[in-house]
């Protein structure tokens, strides 16, 4: 499974990607406001940090003022992947940029109707909503199952990239399902490394070393 960083925050991004934790980030209107820089600015530095997808998220209604945004976009650096809505005017804006060579994020997936057209319209990735569906007593994690099961049975090359990703639980039972991507906050990524037993034994090691008087240097 890849591991997509869902932020515009840079030291978080170094962080993980030095570790080998990031295959990728997505970016969306909200991250760059909470980043406070300009839209071109920090996705040029993200780009040059991470050698995967950097998703950037066309702000247009229309197609083909859509298709301008992320040709401008696209300019950026070789590694952006335009994002663009789940409307008929993204998967146009979708079709034109797909068919010139561009990767293509198509975000806001909240069905598996709107997922095979998706995959119709030649996504690169698809990107399913799974906190945002729980929020309104939906099992979001049954999405990413439909939408496996309909693309495995035709063969379509769309990535799954598991969104709106809000526990550890979701990463695992994505991963479980078979999501190509997940996509979360560093915190959630983060988080991944805790449980209550490993600190529990590392405590009682530290405890019965100090009693031992050694040390290793």
């Amino acid at each position: 499974m890849k591991f997509f960083v869902d932020t515009a925050d840079i030291a978080a991004i170094k962080e993980l990607n030095d570790l080998g934790m990031v295959d990728g980030v997505t970016t969306n209107p909200s991250l760059i406001l909470k980043s406070g820089r300009a839209i071109a600015e920090v996705t040029a530095e993200i780009c040059a940090l991470v050698e995967g997808p950097v998703s950037a998220e066309v702000v247009a209604e229309k197609a083909e003022d859509m298709i301008a945004e992320g040709r401008h976009l696209a300019k950026i650096a070789d590694n952006v992947c335009v994002k663009v809505p789940l409307t008929w005017d993204g998967l146009k804006a979708c079709r034109v940029l797909t068919d010139e060579g561009r990767k293509v994020n198509v975000t806001l997936c909240f069905s598996s109707a709107q997922a095979l057209l998706a995959a119709k319209a030649g996504a690169t990735f698809i990107s399913p909503f799974i906190g945002r569906l729980d929020d309104i007593h939906l099992e979001g994690m049954d999405l990413i199952s439909d939408i496996r099961e309909i693309y495995d049975n035709y063969g379509f090359e769309t990535e799954i990239l598991a969104a709106s990703i809000r526990t550890v639980n979701h990463i695992v039972d994505a991963a479980r399902i078979g999501a190509d991507v997940i996509t979360a906050p560093p915190s959630i990524i983060k988080s991944m490394i805790t449980h209550p037993l490993t600190d529990k034994g590392l405590a009682q090691f530290d405890a019965d070393w100090k009693q031992t008087g050694q040390k290793i240097l």
